[in-house]
């Protein structure tokens, strides 16, 4: 026999992880009266400044951004934390393709290198060796960056629009009607 689930506390989202941590922040943004195309500027330059290729700073630097254009802190920061195992996964990638902006040898950086010479050499050795792949995601991710705002920014806004105008819709109908 299997024990009933446990009651989510009223006033909760039901749902699973996403629901909860994106979809339901994301409508109760829209329900307290935040513009579709705030919103949409929000989450794409919010990913653009999680994607920074620099472990450590992208807290900081959504901040700083969010500060500049007025942005929904809370917003930022939980997107921000949401896209960390992503940010991980593109630093190699940013790296490569700073290699071919600048003409660089391919292959000069790998992780596992990185991570033995930072654990027993000094800061100097450290950036004298991997300062260049810094240089590289760092261009990679400049190039990159208002292609991505673009490219989430545009296709948000409609989706916004019509789940706002959802949202009005559905609070204008008396209930039971």
């Amino acid at each position: 026999m299997s024990s009933p689930s446990p009651e989510l506390p009223p006033g909760s989202p039901a749902g699973g992880f996403w629901r909860r941590r994106l979809l339901e922040p994301l409508r109760r943004q829209l329900l307290q009266g935040v513009t579709p195309r705030k919103l949409a500027v929000t989450l794409a330059v919010g990913s653009v400044c999680s994607l920074f290729p620099f472990l450590g700073f992208t807290s900081l630097l959504n901040l700083g951004v969010g500060v500049v254009l007025r942005l929904n802190q809370p917003l930022l920061q939980g997107w921000n934390q949401l896209l960390g195992p992503l940010q991980l996964l593109l630093i190699l990638p940013y790296v490569r393709a700073g290699e071919l902006i600048w003409g660089a040898p391919a292959g000069a950086f790998t992780v596992t290198t990185m991570l033995e010479v930072f654990a027993r050499a000094s800061w100097s050795e450290f950036l004298t060796r991997f300062g260049w792949a810094g240089v590289h995601a760092l261009t990679a991710w400049l190039v990159t960056a208002p292609l991505l705002a673009a490219a989430l920014y545009l296709p948000l806004v409609p989706v916004f629009t019509r789940t706002a105008g959802r949202i009005r819709r559905a609070s204008a109908v008396p209930a039971g009607a």
